[in-house]
């Protein structure tokens, strides 16, 4: 029977985040790929609902054309010979919707050698699926069992008797590699038959030990795939424990890889040295920790493991036990010597890495033993600091008590800066609570970080639009004008009405400037022209409106405006044309992007300023369209008594004042008044 073989480019691999449960969450690489294949092979259809469950899956197959079967071959009826732990109760018959349904088919007599080690057979033995991968490339070959190579058909399935037989009659040589070196003596111990194992070494006894073109021997490939049959046979005769790969993993580095206890009794009886490390510094000790299996790492340190072994980046086992949260293996580990205060070559500690990765029983294990909470990183940064940056407040909680403050000065930068970056409200809080410094601001080392240079916490929870964050910082003390680009300005250009009230009401100054585009008048209000409540909320609050009619030019002719745009869309959008040295209001009103609103922007002006001559420049503005003639002749004398005393009220009041007017001793109609809510008082005569 003819084989047909697939050519599928661009096979690969990719984490898919679903909020949604998939059937296929649980299945490994392999597993997945071995589905994909078979249901591809059946061409039987998926329902949509299928379809969006089966690409929702942790490893999905990306850019992979679907496999499909030549119209003579029969589909196979029955779940791959190795199905997944934990199979899906109802699997979808197809693999995802995004593989193509026309790839390139090439028919070719193909025959199924010993060059392929992924395969799987039918349930009824009469059918073989193999595949390779090569530089994205995924093969997929089928074929009948019946025309698979009777000696390898023996070694895949584990045939004794059929091996033995095909052995005696001496037509196949033993020793010979396929072409990644490995010889049926290896086969035989990566599938885990061990008669078979058995068979090929008393013909063969001098292959035991037998390297492939990655170094790996028969008892290599056995541990790795925890077949501890094999394992006991290939010791007993002699296989050589302390062999390893292209990167230096021995056979008892990868049994405590793979958390495989019984093999790791085995090799250290038969001799394995509990002290090579591979080829980056790691030793087995480093595994069985990470495996967070306390008999293996007993045994292990019982024949003479090094506690203070470091890898290349200098973490030992401690290190490994704080950093994936093994709190029984810490606990042993410290008992035997371990030192608490390990550090990786980054200056990280164990209790820095705890904290990080949120392994508040390690952090506890790590206090309790003395700990030192004020080591820090390269960066500069102590274990609170990772812990507030990373949201983990019950570290934080545990953490405070024996930081010192003064340390965490020294550092530069505050818990309270991370945890308001990152939006950690419960770490800000908690913070806030025990009393650390809401005015705390960044180092200069530390603001050159940051684009907009930034000094605050307050300043990193209105960036965010956090205005939980914002609200507790400025009810404990915050001051919102000590960066160098004030908060409110960012929350104006955000557009956020409730950031700005929230930073108004706490004293923000509204006539703030911008230090990298100093102009004539507030800054705020280029961030709210095309926003007239907020332009008119700024207004009523104290922001200085006369300074939108100072003109160093007046009634004479304006120079034309330099034009400066930006590549790229940045704090100051608003402000594309721009002349050099201070911007005037009646420079910026007259750009392009804007002047279409000025009009309106002029007329809510007029109402917080008294008597005031326009400009050239505002007048041809105003002039520009018909129906703001009536704005141009409000501007001009007299305006009405009543506006000029509303005026002076609000200027004895003072911004501060008014900005509380509610509480003030003040008739209500008087408080509409000067809050521009009522016109006059006509009603009231």
């Amino acid at each position: 029977m003819a084989a047909a073989r697939v050519s599928v480019p661009g096979m690969s691999t990719a984490a898919v985040d679903t909020e949604d449960y998939s059937p296929y969450a649980n299945m490994s690489d392999e597993q997945l790929l071995q589905l994909a294949i078979e249901r591809s092979l059946a061409e039987t259809n998926l329902t949509p609902r299928q379809n969006q469950a089966f690409c929702s899956s942790t490893l999905t197959l990306d850019r992979c054309s679907r496999v499909r079967r030549p119209q003579n071959l029969p589909a196979p009826a029955n779940p791959p010979a190795n199905p997944p732990a934990n199979p899906p109760a109802n699997p979808p018959a197809n693999p995802p919707t995004h593989l193509s349904a026309n790839p390139p088919v090439e028919k070719q007599c193909t025959k199924i050698n010993r060059d392929v080690q992924n395969h799987y057979f039918s349930k009824d033995k009469d059918q073989v699926v193999a595949w390779t991968r090569h530089n994205g490339i995924l093969r997929v070959t089928v074929e009948s069992v019946k025309n698979l190579d009777p000696f390898l058909s023996a070694i895949w399935k584990g045939d004794a008797k059929a091996l033995r037989d095909i052995i005696l009659l001496k037509s196949k040589n033993l020793t010979e590699p396929n072409k990644d070196g490995w010889i049926p003596l290896h086969e035989s111990a990566y599938y885990g038959h061990v008669d078979c194992l058995k068979i090929l070494l008393r013909a063969e006894p001098q292959t035991i030990n037998f390297r492939t073109l990655k170094n790996q021997t028969p008892l290599l490939l056995a541990v790795s795939r925890k077949h501890l049959a094999c394992v006991q046979y290939l010791l007993e005769k002699g296989a050589d424990p302390n062999l390893a790969n292209n990167q230096w993993e021995t056979p008892l580095y990868k049994a405590c890889e793979k958390g495989f206890e019984e093999a790791v009794g085995l090799l250290i009886r038969f001799g394995a040295a509990t002290t090579k490390s591979c080829v980056q510094g790691g030793t087995p000790l480093h595994e069985a920790v990470r495996q967070k299996h306390l008999e293996m790492c007993k045994m292990l340190l019982q024949a003479s493991a090094k506690l203070m072994a470091k890898n290349i980046y200098g973490i030992d086992p401690v290190f490994t036990a704080a950093q994936c949260g093994a709190s029984e293996v810490l606990s042993f580990l410290i008992m035997k010597g371990g030192d608490v205060n390990t550090q990786a070559n980054d200056g990280a500690s164990a209790l820095f890495e705890a904290s990080k990765n949120g392994h508040g029983e390690v952090v506890e294990i790590l206090l309790s033993r003395r700990a030192d909470v004020n080591k820090c990183n390269k960066a500069g940064l102590l274990p609170i600091h990772i812990a507030a940056k990373n949201g983990h407040d019950g570290i934080v909680a545990m953490l405070i008590p024996r930081t010192s403050r003064a340390k965490v000065k020294r550092c530069g930068i505050s818990p309270l800066h991370l945890a308001a970056e990152r939006n950690r409200d419960d770490v800000v809080e908690t913070l806030v609570d025990a009393g650390f410094d809401v005015n705390a601001t960044l180092s200069i080392d530390w603001s050159k970080m940051y684009e907009d240079r930034r000094s605050t916490a307050l300043y990193c929870a209105v960036a965010n639009g956090n205005v939980e964050a914002a609200t507790m910082l400025l009810e404990a003390g915050a001051s919102p004008n000590l960066d160098t680009f004030n908060p409110l300005l960012v929350a104006v250009r955000k557009g956020c009405m409730e950031m700005v009230q929230l930073l108004v009401n706490h004293g923000a100054n509204v006539n703030a400037i911008l230090p990298t585009h100093p102009t004539s008048f507030p800054a705020a209000l280029i961030f709210c022209i095309k926003y007239l409540t907020m332009f008119k909320y700024l207004m009523d609050n104290g922001c200085d409106a006369l300074s939108c009619f100072k003109c160093d030019y007046g009634s004479n002719p304006h120079p034309p405006v330099k034009t400066r745009r930006s590549g790229r869309e940045g704090l100051y959008y608003a402000m594309d044309a721009l002349t050099e040295g201070t911007v005037q209001f009646c420079e910026m009103i007259s750009s392009p992007s804007v002047s279409c609103w000025s009009g309106p922007i002029i007329d809510v002006l007029l109402d917080y300023v008294g008597h005031v001559k326009l400009c050239s420049r505002l007048n041809e503005q105003l002039e520009s369209y018909s129906e703001w003639s009536l704005i141009k002749e409000k501007s001009m004398p007299p305006r009405s008594l009543m506006h000029l005393c509303r005026l002076k009220i609000r200027q004895c009041l003072g911004i501060h004042r008014l900005r509380r007017i509610s509480s003030l001793p003040l008739p209500g109609r008087l408080i509409k008044f000067l809050r521009h809510e009522q016109e006059s008082f006509k009603d009231i005569l």
